[in-house]
């Protein structure tokens, strides 16, 4: 029987909702991987609403939730780390150090950074501490980063100007120490305002994917940790870089589809979670 795959997922949590964790625990599991979640932040509901209640993880608890891990044998187990929103600096230097903590455990343990920098105009706020950590800190030691338009803005310090243009801003940033880089949704000039596209590169190749820009009052939270989630899951099963990105590119349109059809703000996983695990649709990952 094939072994099934282990994953320590370090990003916030909702009580209420799909953000963060509440976003890509279930979709993982759902995939067949055993999902190992570590919360750095407990909030009532994802910040977008304006309002919250909760708490922000010590960093201290980070490192010391996985001596206890260790401590019962089970941290060579761990196949990948996922990392998504930090409610601090010293949350994410505790996640260094557990990364290099598993993956001296496990020397073939991948790391994947989703860097969430937040987005203050719909509401997403992110310490500027935390922004800068993930400039400088974490693109150099992550297997796969995750950035979105304006994340992969903020490593470039710049606009892009055409879709070419965000090739070379990923290419650039590969030069920080990834392997592949997935950009999960684009923004540039020219871009047609009916898709949705990403783009995957590594210093082989370069993949960029289309599908249809569904259309809500308020678009869903938690799309990009979805995304993030079902690709490093789909990696840990074996698909290689390309069939993972198609794989999350479809499993997503299935969540967003049903998400419409319900005419709700949140995500509707439970609801997609056969179409997660089986999607009907393809959208192919073209060269560039």
């Amino acid at each position: 029987m094939k072994r099934t795959p282990h994953l320590l997922a370090i990003q916030s949590h909702v009580v209420f909702g799909h953000a963060g964790n509440g976003a890509a625990v279930f979709p993982m599991q759902r995939l067949g991987v055993n999902v190992w979640p570590l919360n750095t932040v407990q909030f009532s509901n994802h910040t977008q609403y304006g309002q919250w209640t909760g708490e922000v993880l010590a960093p201290t608890q980070i490192p010391a939730l996985v001596d206890g891990i260790a401590a019962i044998g089970e941290l060579g187990q761990c196949d990948a780390v996922l990392s998504g929103y930090l409610g601090s600096a010293a949350q994410g230097r505790a996640i260094l150090e557990v990364v290099a903590r598993i993956k001296q455990a496990n020397p073939q343990a991948l790391y994947l950074c989703d860097p969430v920098m937040g987005h203050p105009q719909k509401g997403c706020i992110v310490a500027p501490e935390v922004s800068q950590f993930l400039l400088e800190e974490a693109a150099a030691v992550a297997d796969y980063l995750c950035p979105n338009q304006l994340e992969l803005d903020s490593f470039a310090g710049r606009r892009p100007e055409s879709l070419a243009d965000c090739v070379a801003m990923a290419r650039t940033l590969l030069q920080r120490g990834p392997r592949a880089v997935l950009v999960k949704h684009l923004d540039y000039p020219g871009k047609p305002a009916d898709a949705f596209e990403a783009l995957l590169v590594s210093a082989e190749a370069c993949w960029h994917l289309s599908r249809p820009l569904l259309a809500f009052p308020r678009q869903p939270v938690g799309v990009g940790d979805l995304t993030s989630g079902l690709f490093l899951a789909r990696l840990l099963l074996g698909d290689g870089p390309r069939d993972a990105f198609e794989f999350s590119a479809a499993a997503v349109h299935e969540v967003l589809l049903e998400t419409q059809a319900c005419a709700s703000y949140e995500l509707q996983l439970v609801r997609a979670q056969d179409r997660i695990a089986h999607p009907r649709v393809k959208f192919e990952a073209v060269a560039l």
